[in-house]
């Protein structure tokens, strides 16, 4: 634990960037606040400013990361199209890290915005459901209801076979986009 003496401007955005690189996993805005004797918001400030100045911060459900960290990992990438309702997204989150994967993201292609993209970053059944508390707590909608269930995924294994295998049990269960209308 950091002392709690008060952390301010440039000097506590320098602690935060040691903090997350001494880090291989992500941090809850909160937990810093703790750290820093500041407030969660004045964190959540503080990770805008860093990525401002092009610091490679994500901020994911279970709290933020240094993206080298993530992109450090020497795993195999795959970019999958799927199609489901919202109704089937625990369905979906499941099948893909049982077979082994990290789902990173999603993204849609907005009529306006162009491609929104939003860290995901779940690897196990524990990271799905806190996820997917988390959605049902902030009563959050998902990326793909902006485009009627169409979403793509990045996907992450350690093995390339691990890949191909969850690839494979996405078409059998439907969620791979095909082209054809649904």
């Amino acid at each position: 634990m950091l002392s709690k003496k008060k952390w301010l401007g440039e000097e506590r955005r320098t602690e935060i960037m040691m903090v997350l690189k001494k880090r291989n996993r992500p941090i809850k805005g909160g937990e810093l606040a703790d750290q820093l004797n500041v407030s969660r918001q004045v964190i959540v400030q503080d990770i805008s400013l860093l990525k401002a100045k092009n610091m490679p911060i994500l901020a994911t459900s279970q709290g933020y990361i240094l993206d080298n960290t993530i992109l450090s990992h020497q795993g195999h990438t795959q970019l999958v199209a799927c199609y489901h309702p919202p109704e089937r997204a625990e369905e979906e989150l499941l099948l893909l890290v049982d077979q082994g994967v990290r789902v990173n993201d999603v993204k849609v292609e907005h009529p306006i915005y162009g491609d929104i993209t939003a860290n995901i970053m779940v690897s196990n059944r524990k990271e799905v459901y806190q996820f997917l508390e988390k959605m049902k707590q902030t009563k959050a909608s998902y990326l793909s209801e902006l485009t009627n269930g169409v979403h793509l995924h990045t996907l992450e294994a350690n093995q390339e076979s691990d890949l191909y295998d969850a690839v494979e049990a996405l078409r059998q269960k439907g969620f791979l986009l095909t082209g054809e209308t649904k």
